[in-house]
């Protein structure tokens, strides 16, 4: 099964692009549910995910839909995080679990993390602290593509995040591997002048795909499905609805192909 949604769905500037104006933010989930199977949320890399706002979105969806969870910065970022942190993490998204609407973790690390001995056993610890769940690994360095690295993925049952990025040097180029029984593709948008210079964090995700774009992750996520069985892709161009309008053209090329979307 291939689920398509988007990175996040609580912006104020999706009013009017998406939601209607005057619908409450409570509904904004139960609203974006009737569109979509499946959301990646990425709140809990700002702050640590609570039970109950966990809890609370796990009932705001219907049966059969799917959420991933990035994984909180002090994780990924600071990797300062210390047992009691990911105990706390886990516990939080532990209702979406329990619901049967738990997709996958999505850690997602810095350029800055680059390939060495150490971070490939930090690697190795993350998935130890987080065996219950299936967890995805999404590098932005390009040094981490070798056979090396998707062999120690593999070995340790740790899904690699596709992505689609501006072509500039150092990022990930738009390959599509499978590592694990969950295949995952993040669509971050090409806006390759305002990625590493911006302003405000969303100019970096402003971007509209073009139909000739997408088409040509369509070859690559029936590849994926084949490798993984299950793949979630998202759409994380979200200024003003952009990502919702991505997940649409998406869907609809993949079902063009005769590839079951939820």
């Amino acid at each position: 099964m291939i689920y398509v949604g988007t990175s996040g769905f609580s912006y104020d500037d999706w009013v009017g692009p998406f939601y209607p104006e005057g619908l409450a933010p409570y509904l904004w989930l139960s609203y974006y549910a009737r569109h979509f199977k499946a959301c990646e949320l990425n709140f809990t890399y700002y702050r640590q995910p609570d039970r109950s706002t966990l809890k609370g979105l796990a009932r705001r969806v219907p049966k059969g839909f799917l959420f991933t969870v990035k994984a909180y910065q002090g994780i990924t970022h600071s990797r300062e995080a210390t047992d009691a942190d990911f105990r706390e993490f886990l516990a939080g998204i532990e209702p979406l679990a329990q619901e049967g609407k738990l997709g996958c973790i999505l850690a997602q690390f810095p350029y800055s993390f680059a390939p060495s001995q150490e971070n490939r056993e930090y690697l190795k610890a993350l998935r130890g602290k987080m065996a219950d769940f299936p967890l995805v690994i999404e590098f932005r360095n390009a040094r981490w593509l070798t056979k090396e690295t998707f062999d120690f993925l593999r070995e340790n049952d740790l899904g690699f995040c596709c992505v689609d990025e501006p072509p500039l040097k150092g990022l990930i180029p738009p390959i599509a591997e499978a590592t694990s029984n969950v295949a995952y593709v993040r669509f971050h948008g090409r806006n390759k002048e305002k990625w590493w210079e911006h302003e405000e964090a969303w100019e970096r995700y402003d971007y509209t795909y073009s139909r000739e774009e997408l088409e040509e992750w369509v070859p690559k996520i029936g590849y994926l499905q084949e490798k993984a069985g299950v793949v979630f892709a998202f759409a994380n161009n979200h200024w003003r609805g952009q990502a919702v309008d991505t997940a649409r053209l998406l869907r609809d090329l993949l079902r063009e192909e005769g590839y079951q979307v939820a």
